[in-house]
């Protein structure tokens, strides 16, 4: 039964870390966000991130999106530094030209730092890119 069910595949969305100065503290933090290189608009986007590493596991966040049109980006949410020392993932759920879509995009434990910073698409600014 389970080869009867169509679950397309995800493409042209993608989850980033960007480092950024904090407006207010001035501080540079971590954001996570989803960036929609996408012909077509993603309607209601739901995001649950988490960090894990064996024992140790932080809260479950969930977050939603009404709308993320094309070539655009929203931000998910602020990463603490004692958190990438952790798995962190982001279950993501979406429709799309009549479509549901799912994926999981994960930053293993210490991959988001300053060495891996890429540019990314539809941003215009450097951050740690998952596909």
């Amino acid at each position: 039964m389970k080869t009867d069910i169509d679950i397309p595949e995800v493409t042209n969305l993608y989850v980033a870390a960007v480092r950024e100065k904090h407006e207010e503290y001035g501080s540079m933090d971590w954001n996570a966000y989803l960036i929609n290189d996408r012909d077509h608009a993603v309607e209601g986007v739901l995001i649950v991130s988490k960090g894990f590493d064996g024992d140790h596991q932080t809260s479950t966040m969930r977050h939603s999106l009404d709308n993320l049109p094309p070539k655009s980006y929203a931000k998910i949410e602020f990463l603490q530094e004692e958190v990438l020392k952790l798995n962190n993932e982001f279950s993501v759920s979406f429709f799309a030209e009549g479509k549901m879509y799912h994926k999981k995009y994960i930053f293993r434990k210490n991959t988001v730092n300053e060495k891996a910073l890429r540019d990314l698409p539809v941003m215009k600014k450097r951050g740690v890119l998952l596909k």
